[in-house]
């Protein structure tokens, strides 16, 4: 198998090197603007297997021109190019699935479904963790029951040693953080649609020691397409995100007092965005190059089947990788994005067309290639 993996962060070079775990892949391009300084856990593959590629997503000749040379193209770049990089896919007649993380998006990407059917491939946004990996544990439990009531999401990145005041590190794109914390969240209510505010509604959710208690909150984009499927099927749908105790509290005070607003405001006679700066000072704060982080899940579905009440519930905690430098959100988040990409070029995926994780993804394998790398998702009473 021949991959191509678009973007060097954190995210896609975890994704590379998910892939070079794997003797069929014969060779993985990791493409970006930036290609001179890659991860050191990347070293050993480069100039073999691994081809380190510069390329400008926008230039789509290039694009194009490279991705008819893979089996299956994995995206790790900021979700507002993954409309056009999809359309592209299609025109190249090349497998492509992306982290995704903005619904609107992923329901332009939808309208290409006709095309990549007749194409013979398959587009597969949302493929990280959330949205991905918990959307896939939440159809799961959906397809295990005969009558849903609800369907409930937990999940956070998070520093193994938390540091006051706000008990976190960044474990991936501060900006993509702060646009959570301030962009309304769907939920299902009575079976129908609402949006409520982040970092609302906040409640304690416990882990096994040494995670111990979080608090959980509304933030956006976690549900993906999941209650638009669902509208007027269950009756409760909600996705949150895990933190340390407290730090709803100040980051709602943050926004309140209007330091994540985007409209740029004069300073002194410059024009600036607050969140800007917001994200320039705690960036500079929050970034711990030798901090090791945690993830932890929990997926819960209720509902009935044959008439009796049950619970169906599953949960992770994942660490840093310090054998090789790999954080856990690299794990689960790229490592998630590799997996789907390689199934798709299996034709693992069908049938052909655009769909997200929950609607095409096997569950029972894809956990099991989870569990293959060390990240055991297991189900809880």
């Amino acid at each position: 198998m021949r991959m191509l993996v678009l973007g060097r962060g954190l995210q896609g070079s975890a994704c590379a090197y998910d892939l070079l775990q794997n003797p069929e892949v014969t060779e993985v391009r990791i493409a970006d603007l930036h290609v001179d300084h890659l991860p050191e856990f990347l070293g050993p593959y480069s100039g073999t297997r691994l081809i380190p590629t510069r390329l400008d997503v926008r230039d789509t000749e290039a694009v194009r021109a490279i991705m008819r040379q893979s089996d299956a193209v994995m995206s790790a770049i900021p979700y507002y190019f993954n409309f056009d990089l999809a359309r592209q896919a299609v025109e190249a007649g090349v497998h492509f699935c992306d982290l995704g993380g903005n619904t609107e998006i992923v329901f332009q990407q939808k309208g290409l479904d006709a095309a990549a059917r007749e194409r013979g491939i398959t587009i597969i946004p949302d493929c990280g963790l959330a949205p991905g990996m918990v959307n896939i544990l939440a159809q799961h439990g959906i397809a295990q029951l005969e009558r849903v009531s609800s369907v409930r999401i937990f999940v956070g990145g998070l520093p193994q040693q938390p540091e006051p005041p706000l008990n976190y590190q960044v474990v991936y794109s501060l900006e993509g953080v702060l646009d959570y914390y301030t962009t309304l969240s769907w939920v299902l209510r009575d079976g129908r649609r609402h949006q409520v505010k982040a970092l609302s509604e906040r409640e304690t959710v416990t882990f096994p020691a040494p995670v111990g208690a979080l608090e959980a909150f509304h933030t956006a984009g976690g549900l993906s397409t999941l209650a638009f499927r669902y509208e007027g099927k269950i009756p409760t749908m909600e996705y949150k995100t895990l933190r340390y105790p407290g730090h709803a509290h100040i980051m709602e005070a943050i926004r309140e007092l209007g330091f994540l607003d985007t409209a740029p405001i004069e300073v002194r006679g410059v024009k600036v965005a607050p969140r800007d700066v917001a994200t320039t000072v705690m960036g500079q704060r929050l970034t711990k190059p030798h901090g090791r982080d945690l993830v932890a899940l929990r997926v819960v579905v209720e509902g009935s089947k044959g008439g009796v009440p049950k619970r169906l519930a599953w949960e992770l905690l994942d660490y840093f990788d310090a054998a090789h430098g790999i954080s856990a959100m690299m794990r689960t988040t790229g490592y998630s994005l590799s997996i789907t990409g390689q199934m798709q070029a299996r034709g693992e995926i069908i049938p052909p067309g655009v769909h997200t994780p929950d609607e095409c993804v096997p569950a029972e394998r894809y956990i099991a290639e989870l569990a293959r790398r060390g990240i055991n998702i297991r189900q809880v009473a």
